[in-house]
């Protein structure tokens, strides 16, 4: 395994854009329950008041960025961050492509896992937004010599391998990761920020408004200004078996 020592032996410099999708947030949603302006100010302060605490590094960072470092500990375990580790990973992409993909797999996957919910029956607003970066710390698993061991940074479903680097590289110093995107037939790569020192700025560079259509077997994006579309099967997720296996093909 992959010491910090080691690691640290490959950090590199590193900046550039970074891309992320989610479902839309707003105020909006609070003035549905209250009348007044002044109402919707003391409801969103309660809300904010019985939120975690955010991180010293993330106090001056708007919402879409500080979100990933604030909520701990996770639930369960991801690719990069163990299951109720307080550490914080801002997982994005390369592009906004490979950002919507990457929703896109674990949306088809939600309703394969649930077959009782029912699919909406109208796109679903998210947002995608980038945020430019900047570290002299990233490892890249892409190449060599830690492309040696894509088999474990690449697995669908084990995280164990790729979560046990990723506690290598934070003892390392190490503040970003750039690595496959794994799930998609169409090749992209993600960057995973273990720091929220990584930002160049406190707010997102670029908003985007997305319509995300979830159907039996696809998912649908378009977004408007710029004009966009891209659309995702199970076919095209069928490298990972939880979707294979019930795809029917």
């Amino acid at each position: 395994m992959w010491t910090p020592d080691a690691l640290s032996s490959e950090a590199r410099p590193w900046s550039g854009l970074v891309w992320r999708a989610v479902e839309s947030q707003s105020r909006a949603s609070t003035m549905r329950l209250v009348d007044t302006l002044e109402d919707q100010e003391i409801l969103e302060g309660l809300l904010e008041d019985n939120k975690p605490p955010l991180p010293d590094a993330c106090k001056e960072l708007h919402y879409l960025l500080a979100t990933p470092f604030r909520y701990a500990p996770y639930p369960e375990g991801s690719r990069f961050r163990r299951a109720g580790q307080p550490e914080g990973a801002f997982y994005a992409s390369a592009d906004i492509r490979t950002a919507l993909a990457e929703l896109a797999f674990h949306r088809l996957l939600f309703y394969r896992e649930s077959p009782d919910a029912a699919l909406p029956r109208t796109p679903v607003e998210h947002t995608g937004f980038a945020v430019r970066c900047a570290t002299d710390r990233l490892i890249d698993l892409t190449i060599a010599p830690l492309d040696r061991d894509a088999g474990i940074w690449t697995a669908r479903n084990d995280y164990s391998g790729s979560q046990a680097l990723a506690d290598s590289a934070r003892a390392a110093g190490v503040e970003a990761l750039r690595s496959s995107f794994v799930r998609d037939l169409e090749a992209g790569h993600n960057l995973t920020l273990l720091s929220p020192t990584v930002f160049r700025d406190a707010a997102p560079y670029e908003l985007q408004t997305w319509h995300v259509f979830v159907r039996a077997d696809r998912v649908q994006v378009t977004c408007e200004a710029p004009r966009q579309r891209h659309e995702f099967t199970v076919a095209g997720f069928a490298a990972d078996v939880r979707l294979a296996d019930r795809s029917g093909g």
